[in-house]
């Protein structure tokens, strides 16, 4: 297991975790067999959006003896309501099912309390502007949760929790297909057929500021539907018309800027082996810009995704991480201290590259990477 602090918090996340949607339909002894595979794997950062109260116990058991070792990101905003799950905006409701939560876990206080679902302005405004924030932020305060989190699938709605200091986490949508989407309130149109007829280039601008966002203000990443709820693993269902290994997404969503962990929804320890399978493979196994580079109708092309394909530079510039230090710091008025910081880290410099045009022969996004280096050294001075 690789592991990285979420933003700014004491939070050394490993960049796989699990989230609960697969534990619904599983019995008692599959559940708690899954949760030990994974945690021996060093899996340690699990997000629960689901009421069930069989899900809250299973998972609650098996931390047990181990909940230290363990982030758990808890939402608020969700409730069992006659057998059915159901989000609410009652302070009432989300206080009385954050606290059976935690009496059917058997814990004492969860690391993030996460506002579950905030997609539209209205919405966030309820959250941030009435009693479920001043709820929120008493919890954290009584210690009952060290952080506060968002989960959304709009950059235009998560933006404002970030600029405005609110969260120390988000939950977000990464993936290379959502990525090429623009801002929508209507989740569905993230997977509708008809967003996907007409091609599409590149990453959309506002889901890319938002991931530059949240790097320079400290804020972490946790990702949810890396693999599209499994779409994109299957080429008949996947817009790119092509499949990608679950290896693949993961390591385009960890090449995100912000980003610390993506939570997978898995139901087997079949489905947990093949996760975490990641760490077992070479660069090759993971490369996701062999098939990205090469979808039929859409394409990245003339971006930087950081892939490192460019490699080896002749005179040793490491080219990815330049490109996104210098896109880190290009959203902002100023060079943040952290990027300054990281940038001056590196062995070599953009200053020191000769324009050999060796990375762009490797390149497979056709990035004009010469042209990359001079705006990166104007940026850094070096």
């Amino acid at each position: 297991m690789e592991y990285r602090r979420m933003g700014t918090t004491d939070m050394m996340a490993g960049v796989i975790g699990i989230g609960s949607e697969g534990f619904v339909h599983l019995e008692d002894r599959e559940a708690l067999n899954l949760i030990s595979y994974v945690l021996d794997r060093g899996v340690n950062y699990i997000d629960i959006y689901n009421p069930q109260p069989n899900v809250r116990i299973n998972i609650g058991k098996g931390v047990l003896g181990r909940r230290d070792k363990v982030y758990i990101q808890a939402h608020l905003g969700t409730c069992w309501d006659n057998g059915q799950y159901r989000r609410t905006r009652d302070v009432n409701e989300t206080k009385n099912s954050f606290e059976e939560m935690m009496k059917l876990m058997q814990t004492d206080y969860m690391d993030v309390g996460m506002f579950h679902y905030v997609d539209n302005d209205t919405d966030f405004d309820i959250v941030f502007d009435g009693g479920l924030i001043e709820y929120a932020l008493k919890l954290k305060k009584e210690g009952t949760i060290r952080y506060i989190g968002l989960s959304s699938h709009n950059p235009r709605v998560a933006r404002r929790a970030v600029e405005k200091k609110l969260v120390d986490v988000v939950l977000f949508a990464i993936n290379p297909a959502y990525d090429m989407q623009p801002p929508d309130e209507d989740l569905e149109q993230l997977w509708a057929d008809e967003n996907y007829e007409k091609p599409l280039s590149n990453i959309d601008v506002e889901r890319e500021e938002f991931h530059k966002l949240c790097s320079t203000k400290g804020v972490g990443i946790s990702v949810m539907k890396a693999f599209g709820g499994g779409d994109l693993l299957s080429s008949s269902l996947s817009p790119f018309g092509v499949a990608m290994t679950p290896a693949q997404y993961t390591h385009y969503a960890l090449s995100r800027p912000g980003v610390g962990t993506v939570a997978c929804g898995l139901k087997s320890i079949e489905e947990a082996r093949q996760a975490l399978e990641y760490f077992e493979l070479s660069e090759e196994e993971k490369d996701f810009s062999v098939v990205l580079s090469k979808i039929p109708k859409h394409t990245f092309r003339g971006k930087c995704m950081y892939c490192g394909h460019c490699a080896p530079c002749t005179v040793g510039i490491d080219v990815a991480s330049v490109n996104k230090f210098h896109d880190l710091a290009a959203t902002q008025d100023f060079i943040p201290e952290t990027v300054r910081e990281h940038y001056a880290s590196l062995e070599h410099h953009a200053g020191e590259c000769i324009s050999c045009g060796a990375c762009m022969e490797n390149c497979p996004f056709e990035v004009d990477i010469i042209s990359a280096m001079k705006k990166a050294k104007e940026m850094f001075s070096y």
